[in-house]
């Protein structure tokens, strides 16, 4: 193995070295006040601390319970009535406006009203962010079902293969990648709206919530490092779904 290859392998770590010797700079020369920037070894500090010794592990299970439980949700609802919707473009085409109105108004904007439908608790938490994660699943399945190459249908249809199963064996495989693209962006959102509801609605665990007492008591080093577990947890995520992409939609764009 020569240099270059071994400059190649390491090249996805270039941003991450770049990011913390700047940010160590930034608190070496004080450039930002140290109260407010803890170098980056007090702030893996924390994480490790909090995660080993303090509560950083439960808050971290809570907000991934919750993120998978309102992605699953979403992704229960948005699938079949995506397909059902992409499949029928005349329905998809009457209720498009209302599905591009509630995907562009941000979901802090929902909050009022999902506490007036299911009260301070969990029921909210998951429901808002089921609710956003929804939106963008089923815009993407609907689109890429109706994106399905035509010619490969239409090749179907005159071999003889019934409705169903041009639905099934062509037009489902075909929208796969696109799905998976959705699933991707629901999960993120999901995660994005429930760490904001644990800062908002009377959440007494989470890693939001866990970010705004850290904020609130000036633990700077707990907030850093509640916030490169948020951060980890959403790249971990999405992680998975790009090999599930590349391990099972292997077919995408050929």
């Amino acid at each position: 193995m020569t240099f270059n290859d071994v400059l190649g392998k390491l090249r996805p770590l270039w941003g991450i070295a770049a990011l913390i010797g700047l940010w160590a700079f930034a608190h070496t020369t004080k450039a930002v006040d140290p109260v407010l920037l803890p170098s980056p070894l007090e702030t893996l500090q924390a994480f490790w601390n909090g995660l080993f010794q303090g509560t950083l592990w439960a808050d971290f299970e809570k907000t991934i319970v919750r993120t998978v439980l309102s992605f699953g949700i979403a992704t229960a609802i948005a699938v079949p009535l995506g397909v059902l919707l992409g499949s029928n473009e005349k329905i998809y085409a009457g209720i498009e406006f209302a599905i591009d109105f509630f995907r562009s108004t941000p979901a802090s904007a929902m909050f009022p009203l999902f506490l007036v439908l299911f009260g301070v608790g969990e029921q909210t938490k998951i429901a808002v962010a089921a609710f956003g994660a929804a939106l963008a699943i089923l815009f993407n399945v609907a689109y890429g079902v109706m994106s399905a190459r035509k010619q490969r249908q239409l090749a179907a249809k005159v071999m003889g293969a019934p409705s169903w199963r041009v639905l099934t064996d062509v037009t489902l495989l075909e929208s796969m990648p696109q799905v998976f693209v959705g699933m991707r962006s629901g999960v993120s959102i999901a995660l994005v709206i429930v760490i904001v509801a644990e800062m908002f609605i009377g959440s007494t665990d989470g890693l939001g919530q866990r970010i705004m007492n850290a904020q609130t008591i000036f633990d700077m080093p707990d907030m850093y490092a509640s916030i490169f577990a948020a951060g980890l947890l959403g790249y971990v995520m999405n992680l998975v779904f790009l090999l599930a992409e590349r391990r099972f939609v292997h077919w995408g764009g050929k």
